[in-house]
């Protein structure tokens, strides 16, 4: 009886999830992302990663673990007195599911001052469904190479 449990979990645990509304939910996610970051809201952005000291970020050959880390590393480089906060914007979203509340996303940033582009590059994001709302757990960010 209970190797067919696990079997059975196991099962349910490969069985595909439609993507549809996932694609929506998250990219409706990454739009008031943006939003919050354009009118200067730190801790509105910050939502969108689960509050955990596991939570990852990667870039620049870094790795950032935790909220509250990433929270600080943010607001020490984009938000703090005197910083310039460019526009940010998302697109090319790509979203998969696998599992019931685990996602995987792949889209481009890009970050404009006035009508130049500051920064831009690809991104890859795990989230994961918790009380209802999805987060990033894990967040590997590549910049584009700057001319």
């Amino acid at each position: 009886m209970r190797a067919t449990g696990c079997v059975a979990a196991l099962l349910l645990a490969c069985t595909p999830v439609p993507a549809g509304d996932l694609q929506s939910e998250i990219g409706a996610m990454l739009g008031e992302s943006a939003a919050a970051w354009n009118r200067g809201d730190l801790a509105g952005f910050m939502d969108d990663y689960a509050r955990d000291s596991l939570t990852s970020y990667v870039a620049d050959a870094r790795v950032v673990y935790g909220w509250q880390t990433l929270y600080d590393r943010y607001q020490a480089n984009y938000f703090a007195p005197g910083k310039s906060r460019d526009s940010l914007a998302f697109d090319s979203l790509h979203v998969r599911a696998l599992s019931g509340d685990v996602g995987l996303a792949t889209a481009r940033f890009a970050l404009h001052r006035g009508d130049s582009l500051v920064a831009s590059g690809l991104f890859t994001i795990i989230l994961r469904r918790q009380d209802g709302h999805w987060r990033i757990v894990h967040d590997h960010t590549s910049s584009d190479p700057r001319p």
